[in-house]
């Protein structure tokens, strides 16, 4: 069985792929993230920061279970995110809410909350599929992650 430090090691990876596939699409790909798909991405970077303390701060026991526990919140908050953006995606198309103001836009020009609030309502970019794989599309694929990591994460927080 592998340990904890490693478990934690692999789900670090995990994460910073996932960055870097991000980053491929984005700058490589030309496909621009829509308000959903950065935080996605702020969620992932979460979880591997998370991950990456639990590596270096090898813990016993006790901060074993809390750094599970938070990388694994952090994860199922991402696949929250996530659940919502593949909603979105397969709404009919009269049902897609209009397109909205960038993240930037939103962040410079509203409060924290307001703009969190409007980013997870979706807007028409984000019901856009721009790339599948095997039938799902990235945010389905992110989903499947942040799943596989929150059951990683939770996993060491049950771990004897």
């Amino acid at each position: 069985m592998l340990s904890s430090r490693s478990l934690f090691f692999m789900g670090f990876l995990f994460c910073a792929s996932m960055l870097a596939i991000a980053g491929y699409f984005q700058f490589v790909d030309h496909l621009e993230p829509c308000p959903l798909c950065i935080l996605q991405r702020v969620f992932t970077l979460f979880v591997g920061i998370i991950l990456l303390l639990a590596v270096l701060h090898n813990p016993g026991k006790v901060g074993t279970k809390i750094y599970g526990a938070l990388a694994g919140l952090a994860a199922l908050i991402g696949a929250g995110i996530s659940a919502r953006h593949v909603w979105l995606q397969n709404l009919p198309e009269d049902q897609v809410p209009s397109c909205g103001p960038g993240l930037n836009f939103m962040l410079d020009n509203f409060p924290l909350g307001d703009a969190i609030s409007m980013v997870m309502r979706g807007s028409g970019e984000c019901a856009e599929v721009l790339w599948t794989f095997m039938g799902l599309s990235i945010p389905s694929w992110t989903l499947v992650a942040f799943i596989s990591l929150a059951i990683v994460s939770l996993g060491q927080t049950f771990r004897k």
